[in-house]
């Protein structure tokens, strides 16, 4: 009786250690799964802002730094008023690689199998970095403010999935904080994305079909459509932000303070020091938080606690040792009662 009873208690607390062991594990899967995401490779199509199959039409003074083309259609229209700022160019001769190019973004995005959890039809609210998309893939919409969290790394990758429409509302925002990078922001649109008036959005659209931008959208990214067209009418792009480091540079002023900061779409290190006559304080201040709310990019704000579930690893490491110290005096026990008594 003796011995099953020690067998009974020492397989309970195996199940207990297993029990933690899984939560543990499933804690780091969590944290884990959005840095699984691997970029989507955009080859020549990361050269134009925006890129049509049929045409570009636009209305008033639309402005974009990266280039403009069609293909396999031909028709651009509107440019000027609109303006390609240098190092932009119109270029239709190479559209056709950069078609190309896109396709295979397009496929490469749209096969992906969601790792992290998928979302509710309207995207609100703060997301981590992962492969989202609604039940069924069904539209998506923003209709207020959609923030996405980089987690301080500017890798982390943003993917958003759906076989139907995306649309933004009128003043909607799209923002950015802790590092995420505009670059690693990708839209898969089965069927055509609709960006609402006085709208800003971040990334790289990549529709099947066609994309039409409401009056005075800005993109910090691109819009680039496969079969159909683009339609723009007093909209903004800017070259997205793309850093896979945080570099810094430093400047002095008067009164022996120095400063070094990242720069403003790609965050950075700001580092302050004043040093009266030789003394002084130096204040260092990790600031990957970068907010996107249209041009120019503003809300640099320091690292946040808690970006390393310390929490958990200490509750795993007292669960284990706690564990140990069980099974190790259970074995004690069994020992001495197993010993023939004089």
């Amino acid at each position: 009786m003796t011995h099953h009873l020690a067998v009974a208690r020492r397989s309970g607390v195996a199940v207990i250690a297993l029990a933690l062991a899984t939560a543990v594990f499933l804690v780091f899967a969590h944290t884990a799964s959005a840095a699984m995401v691997t970029n989507v490779p955009m080859g020549t199509a990361a050269n134009y802002a925006v890129l049509g199959g049929q045409s570009v039409t636009n209305v008033g003074n639309t402005t974009m730094n990266e280039n403009l083309g069609v293909s396999p259609g031909s028709s651009i229209t509107g440019f000027g008023p609109g303006v390609v700022n240098s190092p932009g160019v119109i270029d239709n001769p190479n559209a056709a690689a950069a078609q190309l190019d896109l396709t295979k973004a397009y496929n490469n995005a749209h096969l992906r199998t969601v790792v992290t959890a998928t979302t509710g039809n309207n995207l609100a609210g703060t997301l981590q970095g992962g492969i989202y998309h609604a039940l069924s893939r069904g539209p998506l919409s923003i209709n207020g403010t959609l923030t996405l969290d980089g987690n301080n790394r500017p890798n982390t990758v943003f993917i958003f999935q759906t076989d139907t429409t995306l649309t933004t509302a009128s003043s909607s925002v799209v923002r950015l904080i802790r590092g995420a990078q505009e670059c690693n922001v990708y839209w898969q649109v089965l069927s055509s994305a609709n960006l609402g008036s006085s709208s800003t959005f971040v990334g790289n659209i990549l529709a099947l079909t066609t994309i039409t931008m409401q009056n005075n959208v800005t993109v910090h990214g691109r819009a680039l459509a496969r079969n159909g067209s683009v339609t723009l009418i007093n909209d903004h792009f800017t070259a997205p932000t793309c850093a896979t480091s945080l570099p810094t540079t430093t400047t002095a002023a008067p009164g022996g303070v120095t400063s070094s900061t990242g720069p403003g779409g790609g965050g950075g290190v700001t580092t302050s020091t004043t040093s009266p006559r030789g003394g002084g304080v130096t204040t260092t201040s990790l600031g990957l938080t970068v907010g996107i709310v249209g041009p120019p990019r503003t809300g640099v704000a320091p690292l946040t606690s808690g970006t390393f579930p310390w929490p958990a690893v200490l509750f795993a490491g007292v669960a284990v040792t706690a564990t140990t110290g069980v099974l190790a005096r259970r074995r004690l026990q069994l020992r001495r009662a197993s010993r023939p008594r004089h």
